[in-house]
């Protein structure tokens, strides 16, 4: 397909790029001296699925099992002592365990330290087990098969709903790099997807063939719309993170695109608030942070503000929030009408006298209806922009962003 083509041309790196980013790479690992510790490289770039845009590598520093595997706890601290030898700005993040984050020249290195396994069931920690989903999809893919995913990749960050992070949770690197691993193909994976019921079963491995995964698997990991069934550790659910929502998404877009091809599926929009016409939008600057920290305290502000404005009666037809690292986010709610400027207060049955005489002594005005009582209560805020904006000044808000300006 034409399209698909024109597209692999704009975020496939080119050969020279993908020879000064190995370069760079290498330097880097080069610099980190830890005894008793193999220094590999991680995620898409030893997958070879990276595209043009990446500015970021995970390095894991991989400790010898039979030495560290009683000191698990203390590898963070035992990596960090070694950083420090030979970087001067080192910033430590907290994890399932502890792992650091250095940015050279723009580019972002994140070093994870690992113990090294052959098999998933030895892992300490969850993230031993990442080289092994790296040398998985390595023997499943071939240079057609690694632009293929890389088309998933951009098709899904252009739709924003790339990451398994929990302020996103839509598909993760190493979910898109197995859906066309199973589906032999973007386009393929497309048509499929397009067809796709609730609770979507795939397991490369035939792991469950013939049993019935609900049964045999951990009902908590069964929750998520497709349960991707992780080719290198049985038990774990590799789509766990993805809503409901996101799965919806891509179903939709995997639709549009079958029936009528572009290039627009595939290009990432800058979000422009100024095109909003009577929506109330919050300009948000977020605190610093671990970008999925500071994301989930962003998705829990926009919750927030959600939740209270249908408390108080205001009807929302749309919102949303938008967010690219490093810029500010946005919320935004379009509501049409003011709120009435009598509120009606919901009480307890009228057959709980203690509770009705409690509520009585609370409002001045009540009112009986279906063995229920009520209150009437006038407003002070009718106007759905002046309430957000004492919603904004709420501890809750305070706590979890920097700056808010309401426009």
């Amino acid at each position: 397909m034409d399209v698909l083509k024109e597209v692999l041309k704009d975020v496939k790196p080119k050969e020279e790029d993908e020879i000064l980013i190995d370069k760079k790479i290498k330097d880097f690992m080069s610099r980190i001296k830890v005894k008793d510790a193999k220094i590999i490289l991680g995620g898409s770039g030893a997958k070879s699925t990276w595209l043009k845009t990446a500015n970021d590598a995970d390095i894991f520093v991989q400790f010898n099992y039979n030495q560290y595997k009683d000191k698990s706890d203390k590898l963070s601290d035992i990596l960090e002592k070694q950083l420090k030898k030979s970087f001067k700005k080192i910033n430590r993040l907290h994890g399932s365990r502890d792992y650091f984050q250095i940015i050279e020249k723009g580019f972002t290195f994140e070093i994870i330290p690992i113990i090294e396994i052959k098999k998933a069931n030895k892992a300490l920690n969850i993230t031993d087990v990442s080289p092994l989903h790296a040398i998985f999809v390595k023997k499943c893919i071939n240079k057609k098969l690694a632009d293929e995913i890389r088309l998933m990749k951009q098709f899904c960050k252009a739709n924003k709903i790339y990451g398994a992070e929990s302020y996103i949770n839509g598909f993760s690197g190493y979910m898109c790099e197995l859906l066309v691993i199973n589906y032999n193909g973007f386009l393929k994976l497309l048509k499929a997807a397009s067809k796709w019921k609730d609770k979507e079963v795939i397991d490369i491995k035939k792991f469950y063939k013939g049993k019935n995964i609900f049964l045999e698997m951990n009902k908590s990991k069964t929750y998520s719309p497709i349960i991707m069934v992780d080719p290198v550790q049985k038990d774990r659910n590799a789509a766990a993170a993805l809503s409901f929502e996101k799965f919806d998404i891509f179903r939709k877009k995997a639709k549009e695109f079958l029936k009528k091809p572009s290039t627009k599926f595939f290009q990432e929009k800058e979000f422009d608030p100024t095109k909003l016409k009577d929506y109330i939008i919050v300009e948000i600057k977020p605190i610093k942070g671990k970008q999925d920290v500071v994301g989930a305290k962003l998705l829990k502000t926009f919750n927030f503000l959600k939740k209270e404005l249908s408390k108080e009666g205001f009807k929302i037809q749309k919102q949303g929030w938008d967010w690219d690292k490093g810029k500010k986010a946005h919320f935004y709610f379009k509501i049409i009408k003011d709120v009435d400027k009598l509120k009606i207060i919901e009480g307890p049955s009228t057959t709980i006298k203690e509770h009705v005489l409690n509520f009585k002594k609370k409002h001045k005005t009540t009112f009986t209806k279906n063995k229920q009582i009520f209150a009437k209560e006038k407003r002070k805020i009718t106007k759905p922009k002046d309430y957000v904006k004492e919603l904004l000044k709420k501890d809750y808000v305070k706590e979890r962003v920097k700056e808010t300006n309401l426009k």
